[in-house]
């Protein structure tokens, strides 16, 4: 499929996409919405990709928010179905079958930072600024942000952060946990694809299983947790990926993961 306002790239078992709106700095509209859905389920689909990196055309911005133009003039109920296409289209990284990282580029406001929150791992040029600015529009984040945030740093900081809708640095947000690195703004992809490399040499169905086990984590109680755990960590000797993993540890080589 082509898309009117993503960019996809294939290279070596990686993809990438960019959210390229940089004329309105990458804000999220409802096609643009849609289309992050789509190519979220055909990237989880697709055999061939091993991690996915998200980021944001242009050097200003990640994605500078949702798109105030098309939310303005919305009623209840359209403000509602907004906010759910929304969730829509970021569970699909949140519960993609592969790694997703986020390569946070330049602003990350709003509906934006809900997209790298929504990613399992965050790195973000030393020039990026993040947070919630809804509540000076007299709404509030409603991609996930009340809900993902909150898991993260926990309930004061968060309300913090989304009540006074103030701008942080990106060493501001990696001090507080929403981050997982800051590298230099021209290191940022050199930096993303290292990681995105040393990922891909991993077994993809024990990556599949440990985040299940990991997002879920933050749900269920200790013994259902621990049951889920056992279960998805037995799963994995059934697989042809788990003998040749061990089988290589033995003999000193490394492992070929097939995905089988």
């Amino acid at each position: 499929m082509d898309y009117k306002n993503l960019l996809v790239e294939f290279k070596d078992g990686i993809a990438t996409v960019k959210i390229n709106r940089p004329k309105a700095l990458n804000a999220l509209n409802s096609e643009t919405l849609d289309e992050l859905k789509h190519v979220g389920n055909a990237l989880n689909d697709n055999k061939d990709v091993r991690v996915v990196i998200v980021t944001g055309e242009g050097e200003k911005a990640f994605i500078a928010g949702a798109d105030i133009l098309e939310m303005k003039d919305m009623n209840a109920l359209e403000g509602m179905t907004f906010s759910q296409r929304g969730h829509e289209a970021f569970s699909t990284f949140e519960n993609m079958d592969k790694p997703v990282i986020a390569a946070v580029n330049g602003f990350a406001l709003g509906g934006g930072f809900e997209v790298a929150l929504a990613c399992d791992i965050i790195y973000a040029s030393d020039k990026a600024k993040v947070g919630f600015p809804e509540i000076t529009l007299g709404i509030f984040p409603g991609f996930g942000g009340t809900q993902r945030t909150a898991k993260l740093i926990g309930l004061a900081k968060t309300k913090e952060l989304i009540f006074s809708g103030k701008t942080i640095t990106a060493q501001e947000a990696y001090e507080m946990g929403l981050i997982n690195k800051v590298v230099p703004h021209e290191e940022l992809m050199k930096e993303v694809t290292v990681l995105a490399e040393k990922i891909k040499a991993n077994g993809p169905i024990s990556m599949k299983l440990a985040k299940e086990c990991i997002n879920k984590s933050l749900f269920l109680d200790i013994e259902s947790g621990l049951l889920l755990e056992a279960k998805d960590f037995g799963l994995c000797f059934g697989t042809k990926d788990q003998k040749e993993g061990m089988t290589a540890f033995v003999e000193r080589r490394k492992p070929t993961f097939k995905g089988e």
